[in-house]
């Protein structure tokens, strides 16, 4: 079983349109659906996906669990509602009970000032809900999540692409990797192995395990076998390679731990994390 814990969609030709990606990206501009992530993610043993959300309309929330309703692949959603405001409880709560809502994903502008406004009472109320947190962050940003861990441990927190720590085939930024380490130390928070393509500093990324291992180590001694999480980041994946390149890179990375490992980061991880719904 593979759960990927990080796929976009989103269709352009609805009457409405979509807030993202805008019409000048060649790439991206199409309509993806389910059933043309599970066209390229099925063959490789994807068995599920968690979706990230890509747009910042609300009634957004519902389209993509709409699409679930039609579509088994879909066995959560990490939806978007903007903390900060006092509609956050009410827009929370229409989705909260959502059984294949597992949280919502916010960037990192979010943990400059903790203490402004309304967010940390939004954070516990997610976490109130047994919902989770995802974060979208430079590592440079590090020390607003471990507070906002400090201050509400009761909060699974999932940090989004490696924390965008560039890539090059050689030892990793060594602030990254004291970053990391921390985090570690959080048994609440995970690390989503995703858009490990998108970092390389060499594009088309580089198929060879070896280019991402000093990386992968890093993450590994950091985290460990049971915070490790899989996402592809598909389609936004595609500007640097083929989904079958992009999980084939961990596949043979955490073949290499064994059997339980490989299980833990493929799926068993993120059912902790996200408490997706078997379907």
């Amino acid at each position: 079983m593979i759960i990927d814990t990080h796929t976009h969609f989103y269709d352009p030709t609805r009457p409405q349109g979509c807030p993202w990606p805008g019409s000048d990206n060649e790439l991206l501009y199409r309509t993806v659906l389910p059933h043309h992530c599970n066209e390229l993610a099925g063959p490789e043993g994807v068995t599920g996906t968690v979706v990230v959300e890509a747009s910042a309309w609300l009634d957004d929330n519902q389209w993509i669990l709409d699409l679930a309703a039609e579509d088994p692949f879909i066995v959560g959603l990490v939806g978007h509602i903007d903390p900060n405001r006092p509609e956050f409880g009410a827009e929370l709560a229409r989705f909260a009970n959502h059984e294949l809502f597992c949280g919502i994903r916010c960037g990192g502008s979010y943990l400059d000032n903790l203490e402004e406004g309304s967010f940390l009472a939004d954070m516990k109320l997610l976490a109130d809900n047994d919902l989770e947190l995802d974060l979208i962050f430079n590592y440079q940003q590090f020390d607003g999540a471990f507070k906002l861990a400090e201050k509400i441990p009761e909060l699974r927190i999932v940090i989004n692409h490696i924390a965008h720590v560039p890539i090059n085939g050689a030892a990793p930024d060594p602030i990254w990797v004291e970053q990391i380490n921390k985090a570690g130390q959080y048994p609440q928070i995970y690390m989503k192995v995703s858009a490990l393509m998108e970092q390389s500093a060499l594009q088309p990324a580089p198929a060879e395990l070896d280019y991402y291992r000093p990386t992968l180590d890093a993450m590994w001694n950091a985290f460990g076998e049971d915070r490790l999480v899989y996402g592809s980041n598909w389609p936004v994946s595609d500007r640097s390679g083929k989904y079958a390149r992009g999980i084939n890179i961990v596949k043979a990375y955490f073949g290499e731990k064994g059997e339980e490992a490989t299980e833990k980061y493929f799926w068993k991880n993120a059912k902790a994390a996200y408490k997706w719904v078997s379907r």
